[in-house]
């Protein structure tokens, strides 16, 4: 039962996204009542993010899904406030561009390599995410004006930059498995063809 509680939690993040999303197009623009409980959802689910790998690596129940499932979560929350700020003109386009570039080419990747090793979120990337989670709080808060908005901002900036190097990091990482993958590989001897035949017959 233990086990399955850092899963959940993950799910639930999920599950938050478009329930967000839903109140933010709800709200459209105004910064009332349903903005409030966006930012509240949205704090919920930053709170999750760290709860559920708390409790993994507390009760020792680290999972590959956990690996793999939290950091789709967390993209998924982030993409969905930024393409929502985007939106309502509250913050330009372009860190949303480039954080999806970065984001689902890190996925790709992840995904082509996940049949022989998860690839954990590294320091920089729990960095990055840190960052984005924070901008996003400070730019979802109702009536957020003057120096606050702009910190919001530069914080999503600097998220950026750091996105852009931890992708480049990845990169690296994923090439290298894919490398390492190939070579063995290719030093697997073939198998005979006599071998071969008395597979193929032994299957039928």
């Amino acid at each position: 039962m233990l086990r399955d509680v850092p899963n959940v939690l993950t799910v639930l993040r999920l599950v938050a996204v478009p329930a967000i999303v839903a109140l933010l197009i709800a709200d459209s623009g105004a910064e009332g009542g349903l903005r409030w409980a966006a930012l509240a959802l949205f704090v919920l689910a930053g709170v999750t993010d760290w709860l559920d790998g708390f409790l993994a690596r507390r009760w020792g129940v680290v999972s590959s899904f956990g690996k793999l499932a939290d950091p789709l979560a967390d993209k998924a929350l982030v993409l969905a406030a930024l393409v929502m700020l985007a939106a309502m003109s509250e913050v330009p386009w372009w860190p949303l561009f480039v954080v999806a570039i970065r984001e689902i080419g890190v996925t790709l990747g992840r995904l082509a390599v996940a049949r022989d090793v998860v690839i954990p979120a590294s320091a920089g990337g729990k960095l990055k995410t840190a960052l984005q989670m924070l901008a996003l709080l400070l730019l979802l808060i109702p009536g957020v004006t003057g120096w606050l908005d702009t910190v919001g901002f530069w914080v999503l900036v600097a998220s950026v930059i750091v996105a852009v190097v931890t992708g480049l990091d990845y990169a690296w990482r994923i090439a290298r498995l894919a490398r390492t993958r190939g070579a063995a590989a290719l030093a697997s001897p073939a198998p005979s063809h006599d071998t071969a035949v008395r597979g193929t017959a032994d299957a039928g």
